[in-house]
């Protein structure tokens, strides 16, 4: 069973925005960073299966169908509560560091000794655009291209709870880890492929044809090095999965989600953030076809976004930290309640530094954003240009709704409800069966005033229904609607509408709709849902309340007399 919670602290550049930036930037922040980790599921996949494809190129046609089942195996497993387990993901991860570098290692070395050669049958060129010569719009775009090497890194700083006390030691310390591996495993494989000629191509990656020049075909440890990189690139994408429904439920906490994401499951996960998630990222795997090079293109915007916002934030608040002065006790910088956690603002006496360090870091990700978004218009960053604004005004609007919620049902000036003038209850008979006197004797048990309404489609049916009505309907008025045309819900709508019409202020309205449950609840798809039709139809409906009244039926044997009595 789901129960809200109050969300564990995380966020990253959203609360860093929202605690020193304000409203609409700290909206930008979550949108950017909810776009950007669903693109994270989709990218990450979409590159594993693209390792599996450069290996075994017979899979190709069944790229997009493995792509979506691997989405749905790796959102089964944090449905389960499945934890990052240190265990669990250092041992692929080493593996793929020591493969990766030892490939790297024995790609330079053969090279240096002259007999590393070119790749052997390269794939077709991969053009994307027209043919341009060198200027500074290729170079800004290639400079654009190379960037999307950076982005990973906000999973650390979003997903800093995870870490062991210090976590910012801690998590300073992997960080730069990450960045000295990333980058020298980044400059070697770059000049490696360029050596060997390899190109890019949506039928073998890079990183396959770099492997199979290296170790002189598809031996074994050709399929090792495909293996670790492939595994790395699913752990890639599990990662969203721990802060996009962390950062969902905190958005849903401030008013600007549904609050539904807020709630745990039974394994203490954010279950509905996870099937979300698992579902914009295997529609978006579908509709682009679990391409690569055409999901690239959205994912850097929200990234850099998120940088620039979050930098921008923490310069803010180390300028605000300057202000207070040396001797200042340390303060809370916005309002509390139980879904905040805004940190206390003290004075930091090297404030300045880290003001120049962090706005320097959101001026750079912030150019590095306006490049990539022109040069990467047309390949598809438009998108998430259009996106980021709607996601922004949904999140204002849902906002919106529960503040106006909040206020509509507030206490504050209210006095105490005028007393119920009249209370009139409607039977809904749709036949004379154990039933209907089932929901007769609970209407009577509500109020003294009631009638049954009977929508009649044929005259001998209602006859017979009259008859058994006037013997078992124990003197209660029976109000017969003729309806030519066999129509149900209308003609009750209307008198609905009449009664309505004719009511006091402060008169009530029941609509009773009595309903037999099948013993065996698949059977109940072979009747119709008279209350549910009714019940959507009149919610909105002010003053009327509609109450099905089930009767359970014990047996298929045992509902044959209602089925032949009455018409339900």
């Amino acid at each position: 069973m789901s129960r809200p919670s109050t969300p564990t602290p995380g966020g990253g550049a959203y609360i860093v925005a929202r605690d020193n930036l304000g409203e609409l930037p700290a909206l930008t922040a979550g949108a950017a960073l909810l776009t950007d980790y669903i693109l994270t599921v989709a990218v990450s996949i979409s590159s594993g299966v693209a390792q599996l494809v450069s290996a075994f190129p017979a899979m190709a046609p069944w790229r997009v169908h493995v792509a979506v089942v691997l989405v749905g195996l790796i959102m089964l497993l944090n449905l389960r509560g499945v934890k990052e387990s240190g265990t669990a993901f250092a041992v692929p991860t080493y593996f793929f560091v020591i493969l990766m570098t030892g490939t790297v290692l024995w790609g330079l070395v053969q090279l240096l000794r002259g007999g590393l050669g070119q790749v052997v049958d390269p794939p077709a060129i991969f053009h994307h655009g027209e043919a341009t010569s060198v200027g500074l719009f290729l170079l800004l775009h290639a400079f654009a291209s190379g960037t999307t090497a950076l982005t990973g890194v906000e999973a650390i700083s979003n997903g800093i709870t995870a870490f062991k006390e210090p976590r910012s030691r801690n998590a300073g310390i992997t960080l730069i880890w990450m960045s000295a591996i990333l980058g020298t495993l980044f400059l070697g494989i770059t000049y490696l492929s360029r050596a060997i000629g390899a190109v890019p191509s949506e039928g073998e990656t890079v990183i396959s044809q770099l492997a199979r020049t290296i170790y002189d075909g598809r031996g074994l440890l050709y399929l090792l090095t495909i293996a670790s990189t492939t595994v790395i690139l699913i752990m890639a994408a599990n990662t969203a999965y721990a802060d996009f429904p962390r950062l969902s439920a905190l958005q849903a906490a401030d008013g600007f989600l549904p609050r539904q994401l807020t709630y745990r499951g039974s394994r203490l996960v954010y279950s509905r953030g996870i099937v979300l998630l698992s579902l914009v990222a295997a529609l978006l795997i579908i509709a682009f076809k679990a391409s690569v090079s055409l999901l690239i293109p959205l994912y850097a915007i929200g990234v850099f976004l998120s940088f620039t916002l979050s930098q921008g934030g923490m310069a803010r608040r180390w300028w605000r930290s300057g202000q207070l002065g040396a001797h200042h006790q340390p303060v809370d910088d916005g309002q509390h309640d139980h879904q905040r956690q805004v940190q206390p603002l003290a004075y930091d006496r090297r404030w300045r530094l880290k003001m120049a360090i962090n706005g320097l870091g959101s001026a750079l990700t912030f150019v590095v954003m306006l490049v990539f978004a022109v040069t990467k218009f047309r390949d598809g960053a438009w998108i998430i240009l259009v996106l980021l604004p709607i996601l922004i005004v949904v999140f204002m609007g849902i906002h919106r709704h529960y503040r106006n919620l909040a206020k509509a049902l507030s206490l504050e000036d209210y006095g105490a409800p005028p007393p119920m003038r009249r209370h009139r209850v409607v039977l809904l008979v749709s036949g004379v069966h154990r039933g209907t006197l089932e929901a007769l004797r609970y209407a009577q048990a509500l109020s003294n005033d009631v009638t049954a309404l009977h929508v009649s489609a044929d005259a001998d049916d209602t006859a017979r229904l009259q008859r058994k009505w006037d013997a078992w309907g124990d003197d209660v008025r029976l109000v017969i609607l003729e309806s030519p045309y066999r129509l149900l819900i209308e003609p009750v709508l209307k008198y609905v509408a009449e009664l309505r019409a004719g009511a006091r202020p402060n008169d009530q309205l029941t609509i009773v709709v009595p309903r037999f449950v099948p013993r065996r609840s698949w059977e109940n798809v072979l009747h119709t849902q008279t209350a549910l039709m009714l019940r959507m139809a009149l919610m909105f409906q002010e003053g009327i309340v509609i109450t099905d009244v089930p009767y359970q039926v014990k047996s298929s044997a045992d509902a044959e007399p209602a089925l032949k009595e009455g018409k339900s």
